[in-house]
């Protein structure tokens, strides 16, 4: 299958010409999966909740997951994205999972970065993933990455590949994920914005990195774009290999965790 994404810079809160970004992007391209940055549509830097309130939408009867799903519709295709989710008077950071038939799931960021807890709740769907024509796809969104718990969780739910939309401003993402991949033997495809924003009287802007990239499970970056380029990457993917989680004829990551061992992992830190 292939699968890409597509790096770009949105302009703030003007989502129709966001949306007509990626509608001219994808026009010709052949491919399976799309992967699109986090806050996609809208612009990342929000400087009030009326501002939040404003941009963000219902899933999926909203402005943007109806443009997802005529998308996907239109080319057979399924689209992870990320976007500004409203739930009653609460609102997430969230990513959808599109397909030819529609919504296929949503996912709610469980790490937030900065100040997006200024913003938004902490997500309460855990890491999910969705069996697909396609291969088994799962959804994190951008700072989750550092947390290695969020990809295990995907694996350990079947993800052949992880959809990764991102807003990243640290540089550290690029250099990570191919151990985030060879350490869970699976896919990412990790799309991620460029630009600046400076929306703030008082504070710094925000510069983001760009640096997309899809990796294998065997930890090989496939493509990765540069730091400023505006582009939409496509390469072909064999989801099968994610579910091979023999290192040789002795060890497999899976079978050999201890989970019993791992007490820690679920405790609080002392303060």
């Amino acid at each position: 299958m292939k699968a890409g994404f597509y790096q770009f810079a949105p302009s703030f809160g003007r989502k129709k010409e966001n949306l007509d970004k990626v509608l001219s992007a994808v026009n010709d391209v052949d491919l399976d999966l799309l992967v699109l940055p986090e806050f996609f549509a809208t612009g990342y830097q929000f400087i009030s909740v009326e501002e939040v309130a404003e941009l963000s939408e219902p899933v999926p009867k909203g402005y943007t997951t109806d443009f997802l799903s005529a998308l996907s519709s239109e080319k057979g295709i399924y689209i992870a994205a990320g976007l500004a989710e409203a739930m009653g008077d609460r609102f997430y950071n969230s990513a959808v999972l599109m397909g030819p038939g529609g919504l296929v799931g949503v996912y709610r960021k469980t790490h937030l970065f900065s100040e997006e807890k200024l913003y938004f709740t902490p997500g309460d769907t855990g890491f999910r993933a969705w069996d697909t024509d396609i291969g088994c796809i799962g959804l994190m969104i951008c700072f989750d990455w550092f947390f290695p718990e969020s990809m295990r969780s995907l694996a350990l739910l079947g993800a052949d590949i992880v959809a990764h939309p991102s807003n990243l401003v640290l540089p550290y993402c690029p250099q990570a994920m191919p151990v985030r991949c060879l350490e869970n033997r699976v896919y990412a495809v990790t799309a991620n914005r460029t630009g600046t924003e400076d929306r703030k009287e008082h504070g710094e802007p925000l510069t983001f990195i760009g640096q997309s990239l899809i990796v294998s499970p065997e930890g090989k970056v496939l493509t990765r774009a540069r730091e400023d380029e505006e582009v939409l990457s496509v390469v072909e993917l064999e989801p099968e290999k994610a579910r091979n989680k023999s290192l040789n004829m002795f060890n497999d990551i899976f079978k050999d965790r201890r989970p019993g061992s791992y007490g820690p992992l679920s405790k609080k830190t002392k303060k």
